[in-house]
């Protein structure tokens, strides 16, 4: 059995994940599926969720997030289940996870990361069996790494490639329509509603960043979804980011507040 769980604060990229999945096929039936994160960032990916069958789990709004512990806890509570998962896929390349792969490994359980290169930890990547690299432009790239138990040797994911030849062939009709089905889900995400969009047109809509304070970007998301100038499943930090001189995210890696900023005469 194989238990792919993704941290979507930070593997939180519809392709990525779509991607990942076309790779993880190599290693088998992907039973449980499972995303973890905050309800800004899972709403961005609520198509591709859909479409690849991964139950969402929202964060509960804390100050600290509490993403990594919620995918820990699931993590080991699979582990000790019977039968326990053969493998165990951790979509996060944060360091904070190598306690956790410590202990799965000593339950015998083989490990694979998926996580954009610029992401990866160099700390975590000896803590895996294999690391998948995903958001290149030549693909997904992997590192396949020593295995030391006796049971995991390097033929057998040899012989297993060979025996899934002709699955891939058939499996690739449907890879093609999920693939094309994403591609449709970035392009809606990076554009929002159809027209154009401008800071003013933004400001209309939430009058409160004319004051120059911080507003809870949940707050604001909300506004702009109704006025129809961010689309259903779009994430307001992409749009922000395309207007960098005048809105400023904050804290910069998972962003729950936004600033305008006045352009100076």
């Amino acid at each position: 059995m194989i238990v792919f769980l993704i941290d979507a604060d930070n593997l939180s990229a519809p392709a990525w994940i779509e991607e990942a999945f076309q790779e993880l096929e190599s290693e088998g039936e992907i039973s449980i599926r499972r995303a973890y994160g905050s309800a800004e960032n899972l709403r961005g990916l609520a198509e591709v969720l859909r479409v690849l069958a991964v139950r969402p789990f929202a964060n509960l709004y804390l100050t600290k997030n509490t993403t990594d512990l919620a995918l820990a806890v699931d993590a080991m509570e699979l582990a000790c289940q019977t039968p326990r998962p053969k493998t165990i896929v951790i979509g996060s390349g944060d360091a904070d996870f190598v306690p956790l792969l410590v202990r799965l490994r000593e339950r015998g359980i083989r490990l694979v990361c998926v996580s954009e290169q610029s992401k990866m930890a160099s700390e975590a990547v000896s803590a895996y069996n294999r690391v998948i690299h995903v958001g290149q432009n030549k693909g997904a790239q992997t590192r396949q790494l020593p295995i030391t138990s006796g049971k995991q040797s390097l033929p057998a994911p040899k012989k297993v490639a060979v025996k899934k030849v002709p699955a891939k062939k058939v499996a690739a009709k449907q890879v093609a329509s999920k693939k094309a089905a994403i591609k449709k889900i970035v392009e809606k995400s990076a554009t929002g509603a159809s027209g154009e969009i401008t800071v003013q047109r933004i400001l209309d809509v939430v009058p409160g960043l004319k004051s120059g304070k911080s507003q809870r970007l949940g707050d604001v998301a909300k506004l702009l979804h109704d006025a129809k100038l961010l689309g259903k499943n779009a994430a307001s930090p992409k749009l922000f980011k395309k207007f960098p001189r005048h809105f400023e995210l904050t804290p910069a890696k998972q962003p729950n507040e936004v600033r305008y900023i006045p352009s100076s005469r």
